[in-house]
C-alpha cells in the first residue's frame, strides 16, 4: 500500500521535471540564436571587406530565418502567466441570428481545430449542442498541450462575420456574432467552495459529437452557479459521475478566474462589465463581403486572407495580442 501523499508527490515530481526540461529547451534555444547571430555578424563583415555582393540574397534568407526563430522565443517569454502553460477549455456559443450564427460557431470551432492540429495539440470535445438546421448552439472542447491556454486566451470574446450568407436566399450581406470563452485547465485543487445550495445540477441525454454513450443514457452534465449565473456542462466522460467532476472542475476554474480579475480590477479601479453578443462589441472582424479582411479591433492587427486565417493561420493575432499585453 502506497504511503499518504504519494501520488501528489509524484505528480509534483512529473511537473517539476517538465519545468526542468522546458527551462533546458529555452536555454538551448537561446545559445543557437547567439551562434547564428555570431555567424551573421561575420558572414557580413567578410561581405564588406570583400566588396562581395554575390553572397547579399544569402545573408539576407539567414537574418530571416534568425528574426523568425527570435520572435517565437519572444512569444514564449511572453507566455509567464501563471497558467499560460496549461492546456485549454474553450466554449464557443451562437449569438442572435439563427441558422447563420450557428454556422458561424461552428466555423469558429472548425478554425481553433485546425489552428491546434497545426500546432501538434490534441482537440476533445466536452459538450456538443447541434443548431437547429446546421452548425452549432455551443460547443466546449478541450485543446490539450503545451502553452495552449497561454495562446487561447487572446480568443476570449465576441468575433463578429460578415458575409454573403449561405443561407439567405435574396444573398444579402448579413452580419452574425459568436462569443469564445476561455479558461486554463487547472487540475490541481483550487481553494475555492462552492456550497451545494449555490448550484443547480441538471442531467440531460447528450448528443452531436461524443464517445459511445450518446444518445443513450441521460449520462451529461448541466452546473449553473447560481450567485453568478456561470454555466457549465460535460457530456463527453463515460459517465454521469465522471461528467459531473469535470463539469465541477470548470465551474471552480471558471470561479478562480473570475475572482483574480475582480481582485486585479479593483485594485487598479477598474470595473469589468459582462459584454453581450452582439455588435459595437466583437474583439475581431471576419470580412468576406465586399471585400475581405480580418482585423482585431485591440491591436489592429489584420490580414487579407480570410481563408487561411478560417483555416487556423491565426498565429499572428495571438502574438500581437500577447505583444501588445506586455
Amino acid at each position: 500500500m502506497e504511503e499518504p501523499g504519494f501520488w501528489d508527490d509524484a505528480d509534483k515530481s512529473t511537473k517539476s521535471m517538465k519545468k526542468l526540461k522546458n527551462l533546458q529547451e529555452t536555454v538551448k534555444q537561446i545559445e543557437q540564436l547567439e551562434s547564428t547571430h555570431e555567424d551573421l555578424v561575420m558572414l557580413i563583415e567578410m561581405c564588406e571587406e570583400e566588396d562581395d555582393d554575390s553572397s547579399v540574397s544569402e545573408i539576407e534568407e539567414e537574418l530571416a530565418i534568425f528574426e523568425k526563430e527570435l520572435d517565437d522565443l519572444r512569444i514564449q517569454t511572453l507566455l509567464s502567466g501563471p497558467y499560460d502553460s496549461n492546456s485549454a477549455i474553450v466554449t464557443v456559443h451562437a449569438g442572435a441570428g439563427g441558422t447563420e450564427s450557428c454556422d458561424w460557431a461552428n466555423m469558429l470551432y472548425r478554425m481553433y481545430s485546425r489552428w491546434a492540429e497545426k500546432k501538434g495539440y490534441s482537440v476533445t470535445v466536452l459538450d456538443y449542442l447541434e443548431g437547429d438546421v446546421a452548425g452549432v448552439k455551443g460547443v466546449t472542447f478541450e485543446v490539450d498541450g503545451e502553452n495552449a491556454y497561454g495562446y487561447l486566451q487572446s480568443e476570449k470574446g465576441v468575433h463578429r462575420l460578415v458575409r454573403i450568407s449561405p443561407f439567405n436566399s435574396a444573398g444579402k450581406r448579413q452580419t452574425s456574432f459568436a462569443s469564445c470563452d476561455v479558461i486554463p485547465d487547472i487540475e490541481e485543487d483550487l481553494d475555492i467552495e462552492i456550497n451545494d445550495d449555490d448550484i443547480r445540477v441538471d442531467t440531460y441525454r447528450s448528443s452531436g459529437a461524443g464517445g459511445q454513450h450518446i444518445n443513450k443514457t441521460s449520462s451529461a452534465i448541466r452546473i449553473t452557479h447560481l450567485p453568478t449565473g456561470i454555466v457549465v456542462q460535460c457530456q463527453n466522460e463515460r459517465s454521469q459521475h465522471m461528467n459531473k467532476d469535470k463539469a465541477m472542475q470548470m465551474l471552480k476554474a471558471k470561479l478562480f478566474i473570475l475572482k483574480q480579475q475582480e481582485q486585479a480590477e479593483k485594485m487598479s479601479g477598474i470595473r469589468g462589465e459582462v459584454k453581450d453578443i452582439n455588435f459595437g462589441n466583437q474583439i475581431r472582424s471576419y470580412v468576406m463581403q465586399p471585400y475581405t479582411m480580418v482585423k482585431d479591433h485591440r491591436t489592429n492587427e489584420e490580414s487579407s486572407n480570410v481563408s487561411a486565417v478560417m483555416d487556423g493561420a491565426i498565429d499572428q493575432f495571438m502574438t500581437a495580442y500577447l505583444k501588445n499585453r506586455s
